[in-house]
């Protein structure tokens, strides 16, 4: 491999692994033999397991970027937006297929990881900023086409919305049937946002692609 491909390799490698486990449990040995390279190469790279983490985190970032552009795109209506990140959800962080449900690699490891490494609760925290960041825009785009129930702050009202989402995506882990998340989901986004009524669910998803990560 090169240079540039061993580096590569090491980022998806990382969030393979973390995805499957936790940032405790995965060392550097494990990343390096998974994915094929010696621990000198690793070093060659990276400092230390959590410098590489911090990368994949801007890594992973990019890669989920192209999607989430796709799903808030403003030539879509704030409630194909809403239908859109809905549908993102369920393909590329919970199964409908009968297979693992993923999750998102970085909120899991920042529910397991402690405390004593500033540099990589800065990367989770930048991380979650950014998704937030979308929900902040989707909630504003849905006050201002008059679809709220009432004013709200969109600040807060799009932390909210990131924390249901991980929080339903956590407790699918321990559902062997998923029926019951795929309705509380979007009913469940509905009510938080305080869609009024006689808009709940009259439009459609327009993103139906395969998310970058699962192909």
């Amino acid at each position: 491999m090169s240079v540039t491909e061993t580096r590569e390799k090491l980022l998806t490698t990382a969030l393979e692994l973390i995805w499957q486990s936790n940032y405790n449990s995965v060392g550097v040995n494990d990343i390096c033999r998974q994915a094929g390279v010696t621990k000198g190469a690793f070093y060659h790279h990276f400092d230390s397991k959590a410098s590489l983490f911090c990368e994949a985190a801007g890594y992973y970032w990019q890669v989920i970027k192209t999607d989430l552009d796709a799903v808030f795109s403003p030539i879509n209506s704030p409630l194909q937006q809403l239908e859109n990140l809905i549908e993102f959800v369920f393909k590329s962080k919970i199964s409908t297929r009968n297979k693992p449900i993923p999750g998102c690699p970085f909120f899991n490891a920042g529910a397991q990881i402690g405390t004593d490494d500033e540099k990589v609760l800065e990367a989770l925290r930048s991380l979650s900023q950014t998704a937030i960041n979308y929900d902040i825009a989707l909630v504003k785009a849905l006050a201002a086409a008059g679809y709220l129930n009432y004013k709200t702050d969109p600040e807060s009202l799009g932390r909210m919305m990131y924390n249901y989402i991980h929080g339903v995506m956590s407790f699918a882990h321990l559902q062997p049937d998923i029926s019951t998340v795929r309705k509380d989901l979007p009913e469940g986004l509905y009510r938080l946002l305080g869609i009024k009524e006689e808009y709940w669910f009259t439009e459609s998803a327009t993103w139906n692609i395969e998310p970058v990560l699962s192909k």
